[in-house]
């Protein structure tokens, strides 16, 4: 039995992570893959929980090895997926969500094209500005820096299977639910996780 592949991308704080916690403590179903990074760890985070920390040099050589599913340079940082892992999960029958940009689900597409690609944006520029500033973590610069990278991002929204407008969290979630519940009632997903009974209906 082969598990569905999630892609959940959006712009720098449109609410993605935020939307994908409540996922995952929603659905125990889904697992979230770890992503490598060469940023440093944030204030409270745990190397092998909210990412896997490395330095560059070893990030290259995991590249040079083919070890990821897609990576890219974000915002002055490396981030990748291990190819390894989410196949094996994926075999094992488990659901894999991958949180990743644009340019990883373009990579993840040549090797799954089945995945299931969501995109979160934001209700408005201004909105997402907002958000930024309300983090207290960026300066204005930086600010202005993701704002551009973000409309950058929003131009690739059309390469994704559908699209979710977080004006309201509960109600961004509730559609992030009902995409996942909906994938999993799909002919080939029901006959494969449910052999048995079509065997004997058939």
């Amino acid at each position: 039995m082969t598990g569905h592949l999630y892609i959940v991308a959006a712009p720098s704080g449109a609410g993605k992570t935020t939307l994908v916690r409540l996922l995952l403590e929603n659905d125990p179903g889904i697992r979230l893959s770890i992503s490598t990074t060469t940023r440093a760890p944030r204030p409270g985070e745990e190397d092998g929980r909210e990412y896997h920390f490395v330095d560059v040099a070893d990030f290259v050589d995991s590249v040079s090895r083919s070890e990821f599913l897609e990576w890219a340079q974000v915002h002055g940082n490396y981030y990748g997926t291990s190819k390894r892992w989410v196949e094996a999960e994926m075999s094992a029958g488990r659901d894999i969500l991958l949180e990743i940009d644009w340019q990883g689900a373009q990579q993840v597409r040549k090797s799954f094209p089945q995945a299931i690609g969501m995109f979160i944006l934001p209700p408005s520029i201004e909105a997402l500005e907002d958000r930024l500033s309300s983090r207290g973590t960026d300066s204005a610069a930086t600010i202005a820096r993701r704002i551009a990278a973000a409309r950058e991002e929003i131009r690739h929204v059309d390469e994704f299977d559908y699209v979710i407008i977080n004006d309201d969290l509960q109600r961004a979630l509730g559609d992030m639910i009902s995409l996942v519940s909906a994938s999993r009632l799909e002919y080939a997903s029901q006959r494969q996780r449910h052999a048995a009974l079509f065997a004997s209906l058939l």
